[in-house]
């Protein structure tokens, strides 16, 4: 069985990774701009103030901002049936409180959404992809601010009415789930860190593990009332979620450990779902709170909000897997802002991050089972240290196996019976890793001439992943040689 007629193959990438141009035209600072590079060893710290001296990787990433035209007809030629790309809500509102948009930026991305017309791909738009607004972050700690709300809210209904006639596959918050964990309160919730300290904070008090999972109800009202408006807008509008997706096995056979596994499913993967595509909060989730001591502050008439606004898809980024295990000798393994246990029968990337396309078959199956509705992945990818050959070319056979081998996966789900919408390849044109800051870490089809130190002159080239991807998209999936 081929993938369904329509399918929407393409590539993604995010505002703050890819695009600069982080002061021009109007553009105020957004969270990101605020961190600094760092390495797989060393942690990327955050500074209140930007420090002249600093490099921070966000401020010109590899410069879609003035590229875009040559990036786009790079995807025209792969033959993308659509583009996954975030819009910078600083370039909409540099502070995020402002009442009128900055119309440069609003003009920029009508640029972007041109030239993807010129060469038949759809847009796919990600609201808010860890792009909060500095403005809103100082003043009112991020999401955890009930205020913040209402200036999404203005800002999705900016972007609804300005584009309607542009696009219409939409994501409200990227990958929403990483606020669960205490790790995500920078870069996901916007919350405020300490000065010069690591992004990821990993220790938390039960009062500031319910300021975050208060900023995370915030997100939920938010994307809620932004789908209902989206709707309202332009009915053929399709909204999703995105969720950071990890399919986690038990360690063991052990009763604990398959309990343990059972667990990490439902606070890292499906409450965010079940929240955004049922409607309400999860049963699980009250003994979660009471066992850890967390408060969520709700205001009266959010439930029903929550209800009203479901999203239309289930989309999804997914690396790899992990085990969960109460075992504490074991060994740990991380990726994608997940930790779990390193599973024996898998192989894993130079990053440590575990690859296992059976599990994104399992994962796929999981999740329509639970939710029937359509499904799309929208982050999936291989970051390896790509050297030039003598030839002076780049051969990626390494990141083609790896994609192989997971539309493999792909291929087996649909047959299962899974409905799936498309795949948009991570970081199709190198890009800034969030969770390190580095270049080195790279996922494209497209090369870019950038360091971890913020040299190279943004030339792009293609490698070996751009000839394949081409004709696997041309194949709709068949030919994976």
């Amino acid at each position: 069985m081929p993938f369904p007629k329509g399918f929407l193959w393409g590539g993604a990438t995010a505002a703050n990774q890819f695009e600069g141009g982080w002061d021009a035209d109007g553009k105020g600072a957004s969270v990101p701009d605020h961190i600094r590079g760092g390495t797989v060893d060393t942690p990327r710290l955050w500074d209140k103030d930007i420090d002249p001296n600093v490099y921070y990787p966000s401020h010109e990433a590899v410069d879609f901002y003035h590229h875009y035209k040559e990036d786009i007809a790079l995807y025209g030629e792969m033959g993308f049936k659509c583009y996954r790309l975030s819009i910078n809500w600083a370039r909409i509102y540099p502070t995020g409180m402002e009442e009128e948009p900055n119309q440069a930026g609003l003009d920029f991305y009508h640029k972007v959404f041109a030239e993807c017309k010129k060469f038949d791909i759809e847009p796919l738009v990600t609201i808010s992809h860890y792009e909060l607004p500095w403005g809103l972050s100082e003043k009112y700690n991020g999401w955890t601010g009930r205020e913040v709300i209402d200036h999404f809210v203005r800002y999705a209904t900016t972007l609804f009415n300005e584009y309607k006639d542009e696009v219409r596959y939409w994501l409200t918050f990227n990958e929403i789930n990483i606020g669960v964990q205490a790790m995500g309160r920078i870069m996901s919730l916007g919350m405020q860190g300490d000065d010069h300290k690591p992004m990821f904070k990993l220790e938390e008090t039960p009062e500031e593990a319910s300021d975050r999972f208060t900023a995370l109800h915030n997100q939920f009202v938010a994307s809620a009332k932004a789908v209902v408006i989206g709707h309202e807008v332009n009915p053929d509008n399709k909204i999703g979620l995105m969720i950071a997706g990890n399919m986690t096995y038990p360690f063991t056979p052990n009763p604990i450990d398959v309990k343990e596994a059972q667990d990490k499913m439902n606070m890292a993967n499906w409450f965010c779902g079940d929240v955004q595509v049922r409607g309400h909060y999860p049963y699980y989730a009250k003994r979660y709170f009471k066992d850890h001591n967390i408060t969520v502050r709700t205001e009266p008439g959010d439930d029903e909000i929550l209800a009203k606004g479901t999203v239309d898809f289930y989309s999804f980024s997914y690396y790899m897997s992990s085990c969960a295990s109460l075992d504490p000798e074991a060994l740990k393994a991380a990726g994608n802002m997940f930790t779990g246990i390193k599973n024996p029968y898998l192989k894993a990337s130079d990053w440590g991050w575990q690859i296992d396309p059976m599990g994104l078959r399992i994962y796929l199956n999981a999740v329509y089972g639970r939710y029937e509705i359509p499904l799309m992945i929208v982050e999936n990818g291989l970051g390896a240290n790509d050297e030039r050959a003598e030839d002076g070319k780049f051969h990626d056979d390494y990141r083609i196996n790896y994609l192989r081998d997971h539309i493999k996966a792909m291929k087996e789900a649909v047959e299962d019976g899974v409905e799936l919408m498309g795949y948009t390849m991570w970081g199709c044109t190198d890009l800034v890793s969030a969770s390190t800051g580095e270049m080195k870490k790279r996922y494209g089809f497209v090369y870019v001439d950038r360091d971890n130190d913020g040299n190279g002159d943004f030339h792009r080239e293609k490698k070996d992943s751009f000839y394949w991807y081409k004709k696997v998209i041309a194949s709709n999936g068949e030919d994976l040689d």
